[in-house]
């Protein structure tokens, strides 16, 4: 299931026109880019979430890399990456040394429990890559146990199942601030 939602205000994010270190940036993030279908899938996606991204990770070559980083293994686990945008939006706010009040982790607020279940010596959950990859290969396992049910995967993910509090804000900030333009 794919998840769109398009608004009147899709326009309002791909307005401003890219300086000249962030166009050099992009093209470098659209070459090295492999999970996207074509190079311009990937300069029109990258283009548009790092303008939405920028006031909260403001280093261009951050930022893409951050974008390439969740576009990837957001596809290698067959989930969209605006879904996994806004998660880490919520979980983080794309802070990715936050340390939760019970000890999650990163961007996604992985548990370190997660480590010992999955063994793969030197895992830190401060790395990108890794945080991504965990967060994202978990979030799909939970929507495979549900069935397909948004709602009931992402509650399972965050600890909340049988609330919607959780899954509310999620989809909220997906509808408000990653919803991808067509």
């Amino acid at each position: 299931m794919v998840l769109l939602f398009n608004t009147a205000t899709s326009l309002a994010a791909t307005q401003e026109r890219p300086d000249a270190d962030l166009r050099g940036v992009l093209v470098k993030a659209i070459g090295d880019s492999d999970s996207f279908t074509d190079r311009f899938e990937a300069e029109v996606w990258l283009m548009d979430m790092s303008t939405r991204l920028k006031t909260r990770v403001p280093n261009d070559a951050d930022r893409l890399d951050l974008l390439k980083n969740i576009h990837y293994e957001a596809k290698r686990a067959d989930l969209d990456p605006e879904l996994v945008l806004a998660v880490i939006n919520i979980e983080s706010n794309f802070d990715r040394w936050a340390i939760s009040r019970v000890g999650a982790r990163g961007l996604m607020q992985i548990m370190p429990f997660w480590l010992k279940e999955i063994p793969e010596a030197g895992d830190n959950l401060f790395d990108v890559r890794t945080n991504l990859r965990f967060g994202c290969t978990i979030l799909k396992h939970y929507l495979k146990r549900e069935k397909g049910d948004f709602q009931r995967a992402l509650a399972r993910y965050n600890g909340s199942l049988g609330k919607v509090w959780y899954p509310n804000r999620v989809f909220d900030t997906l509808r408000k601030r990653w919803f991808r333009s067509r």
